[in-house]
């Protein structure tokens, strides 16, 4: 029996992300759309950010101890440099501090998180994981760093109270892995603003529909060079967009760099948000995502809910979320990659009936409001 349960008001940590707000991965925006609708339950939500220099918030309330963004309280943890160890250290140093937080509820987010998540097992707190997709699978790991996540893992699957998985095959893993029943909650999208081209035009000549964009990290799991290398064999004045900045795989960022600057129809825009992000994404001609590992991914939702044509790798991840709504290649395969790509291009009637169907199917499909109130009832549990 946990002391929270029927608490009208939680107190609860989120440990996992880099840093919120931010977009600078799908952890990231589903920690922060999920912190701001507790908070708008009325609960008390603290995130634990990884310290990075000059990217800290400074909104002190009066009255409140700590540093805030909208309400929400911010936690920095100090950690290490190296890529590989940042994720272990700090979500060492963020449990050892949420012990001493009060909280009624600790959830982490991802798998390397969950390595610590024994330890505020062994206090007697309340533990939620969310597992947002197997991590161990990323090609930019190390044997080191894969073994290191898949002890998170198996530390999520023995210890968290209740562990939340993205995607019905990764829900499958785990009951045949470790015999662990865990809850689908996929994530959510909202109905976003759709703009005219007017920044993207001045920024990078863009002026709707004469681009194929993909929006995500820059690390070679997501697939870029795949396109990057299906596109040179083909004869169009689309541009593509690649728009997203590196993540711990600086050797993979100057081969998309070198492949870049060999094709003066890409551009990289490197990571952005607001306005721009909200151009490209209203106006590309199609959206791709050619990931060989997902877990689910926000980008496809946000490419479908501001009704693109989305081409995606067939990889379960993928088709789970677009069902018949995008169309689809096989994964890893270059040649049926640039077929597909040629193909939309030629067939511009095929891909206004993908964007007629997307949005509304997409944002009818899933809700943040539906996932916040299936946390909190995990929470409460």
């Amino acid at each position: 029996m946990h002391s929270n349960k029927n608490k009208s008001k939680l107190h609860i940590a989120m440990i996992g992300q880099k840093r919120v707000p931010s977009r600078e991965g799908g952890v990231e925006v589903v920690v922060w759309e999920l912190a701001t609708r507790l908070r708008d339950k009325g609960h008390v939500v603290d995130c634990y950010n990884r310290y990075q220099k000059h990217k800290q918030p400074r909104n002190k309330v009066a009255g409140k101890p700590g540093l805030y963004f909208d309400d929400i309280r911010i936690i920095v943890v100090p950690t290490l440099n190296n890529g590989k160890l940042n994720a272990i250290v700090y979500a060492f140093f963020a449990t050892i501090r949420a012990l001493f937080g009060g909280y009624d509820v600790i959830h982490y987010h991802a798998e390397g998180p969950c390595l610590m998540l024994w330890l505020p097992k062994l206090f007697g707190k309340k533990v939620i994981a969310t597992i947002h997709g197997l991590d161990w699978q990323r090609a930019k790991w190390g044997n080191f760093a894969s073994k290191m996540l898949m002890t998170g893992e198996k530390m999520a699957a023995k210890y968290a109270d209740e562990v939340i998985v993205l995607s019905k095959n990764v829900q499958e893993y785990f009951k045949e892995t470790y015999g662990r029943d865990t809850h689908y909650i996929p994530n959510g999208i909202s109905r976003p603003v759709i703009r005219k081209p007017d920044l993207i035009t001045k920024k990078y000549g863009l002026k709707g529909h004469d681009y194929i964009m993909t929006l995500c990290r820059i690390v070679p799991e997501k697939g870029i060079h795949y396109l990057l290398e299906a596109y040179k064999n083909i004869d169009s004045d689309m541009k593509i967009v690649v728009a997203g900045g590196f993540s711990n795989a600086a050797e993979y960022m100057e081969q998309i760099r070198r492949m870049a600057a060999e094709d003066p129809r890409v551009i990289l825009t490197d990571f952005i948000h607001d306005q721009e992000l909200e151009e490209l994404c209203s106006n590309a001609y199609t959206f791709c995502l050619p990931s060989d590992v997902e877990g689910m991914s926000i980008s496809l939702l946000e490419g479908m809910s501001y009704g693109r044509c989305c081409l995606v790798s067939d990889i379960d991840e993928n088709i789970e979320v677009v069902g018949d709504k995008a169309v689809s290649f096989k994964k890893s395969d270059v040649e049926d990659l640039g077929n597909k790509v040629r193909f939309l291009i030629d067939h511009p009637e095929t891909v206004k009936q993908y964007e007629d169907m997307a949005a509304d199917y997409i944002c009818d499909k899933y809700n943040w409001d539906k996932m916040t109130d299936a946390t909190i009832e995990l929470y409460n549990g």
